[in-house]
């Protein structure tokens, strides 16, 4: 598969979705983006603002499994990734798959279970598989989890770790929308009844899972030019000389945001990254990933205003 055809395939994802979901566009191609880079992304944004159904709707146009989590403070391990119960008819133990199984994984609500619970997603993030009882059980190559959590409410949550966040390629703050959006909005959907779903908003599939796999493939053969590396690695280095920044990103944020830029790309339909492709997916990239110093958090400083900062001074490749 060619870049080109990778861009149209992302072209019928984005009208696909476009047919539920009103505006978001920049949330779509994150969720394209970390698609290809074989990435996760972390939504964070008010109630009401469409993040599950975008989610849903993401599934159903790349033609792949969907599954959900509504995480709760009382939700086990076993809960997500399943256990062996044992079977008195057959004196054995038979497993009995939990709802990671799948290819598009919503998280929802995800700071609202305890970090045990948390934790066991990490394995499934990283690595594709998870372990039951010892033994591995693989996971889809494009296994993806789309995780959301409400920043209103903070009483009765549990903030992710670092570590957690660190396996999150990207983190979008998914914001109000737009006085034309939300007129939109509401003249598309003020008048159904019950809840909506991507089938009867009349989203179809645009892609499929060997479709998928071949744009993946098609984004390891994007060039990465040694200047851009350089560029990539003084920006996230710039993240730990910052006096803003407590904690700087760490070499595998580099790397991912390379792996990022690559996929960024080739849904522009080039072979080769070019500064701006960085400089477009640096906040959504690493903004999770800082911690900030607390004479900066005394000063009412934001990540996204230190890294807007440090992206404006770090010298890009001409």
């Amino acid at each position: 598969m060619h870049v080109n055809e990778v861009k149209e395939i992302a072209g019928r994802v984005r009208a696909e979705i476009a047919r539920a979901v009103v505006g978001q566009d920049a949330a779509v191609d994150l969720l394209l983006t970390a698609l290809f880079a074989g990435g996760h992304v972390l939504l964070e944004g008010p109630p009401g603002t469409a993040k599950t159904l975008l989610a849903q709707s993401f599934a159903k146009a790349v033609g792949m499994d969907y599954g959900r989590i509504q995480f709760t403070p009382d939700l086990m391990p076993g809960d997500i990734i399943g256990s062996n119960l044992f079977n008195f008819q057959t004196s054995s133990f038979t497993l009995t798959r939990g709802p990671i199984f799948c290819e598009v994984l919503l998280a929802d609500e995800i700071n609202r279970t305890p970090p045990k619970t948390q934790a066991a997603l990490l394995e499934a993030m990283q690595e594709r598989q998870i372990t039951i009882d010892g033994e591995a059980h693989r996971l889809s190559p494009q296994f993806t989890v789309i995780a959301t959590q409400n920043p209103i409410e903070q009483q009765g949550t549990y903030p992710l770790p670092e570590a957690q966040l660190d396996r999150f390629l990207f983190k979008h703050v998914v914001d109000y929308p737009s006085l034309e959006q939300e007129h939109a909005i509401i003249a598309a959907h003020g008048g159904r009844v019950g809840q909506m779903h991507p089938d009867a908003l009349g989203v179809s599939v645009a892609a499929d899972a060997a479709t998928v796999r071949a744009a993946v493939e098609a984004v390891a053969d994007v060039r990465l030019t040694e200047e851009v590396v350089g560029y990539i690695a003084g920006l996230v280095r710039a993240t730990r000389a910052s006096a803003d920044i407590e904690t700087g990103a760490s070499p595998r944020a580099g790397a991912m945001l390379a792996v990022a830029a690559r996929a960024r790309a080739a849904l522009d339909g080039r072979d080769y990254v070019i500064p701006d492709d960085v400089k477009t997916l640096a906040i959504p990239a690493l903004r999770h990933r800082l911690v900030l110093s607390p004479a900066a958090e005394i000063e009412g400083r934001r990540v996204e205003q230190v890294l807007a900062g440090l992206v404006d001074q770090v010298a890009a490749p001409r």
